[in-house]
């Protein structure tokens, strides 16, 4: 098992995430998206090697993983390292992946 450690924009995109299904669906599917979001997270802390390399591969973004969240159209985007998970975003599959996460590519 590895420690899962949130960047700042993780943490960031967690929260609006959440709050922009609470807004256009209510609380209950504000709930649901959270809920979702961190039961994803503990199955990347539990097998972190699961996650698809597709995404990162198509951005170049080396050893870039992501893992969806069931019922939703996001995912977490991720790297493995020696010591724990480095969990760098949340984001949506509609969103512009390549540019957004083409900024990982000096990381």
């Amino acid at each position: 098992m590895s420690e899962v450690r949130l960047r700042p924009l993780a943490e960031l995109d967690l929260i609006e995430r959440s709050e922009y299904y609470r807004s256009e669906g209510g609380d209950d599917l504000g709930r649901r998206f959270f809920d979702a979001a961190i039961g994803s997270l503990r199955e990347i802390e539990r097998m972190p090697g699961t996650g698809s390399p597709r995404i990162g591969e198509l951005c170049a973004v080396d050893g870039l993983r992501s893992r969806r969240l069931p019922r939703f159209p996001c995912g977490w985007f991720y790297f493995e390292r020696v010591d724990h998970v480095d969990v760098v975003r949340l984001l949506a599959y509609a969103q512009d992946l390549e540019t957004i996460l083409g900024d990982l590519r000096q990381d």
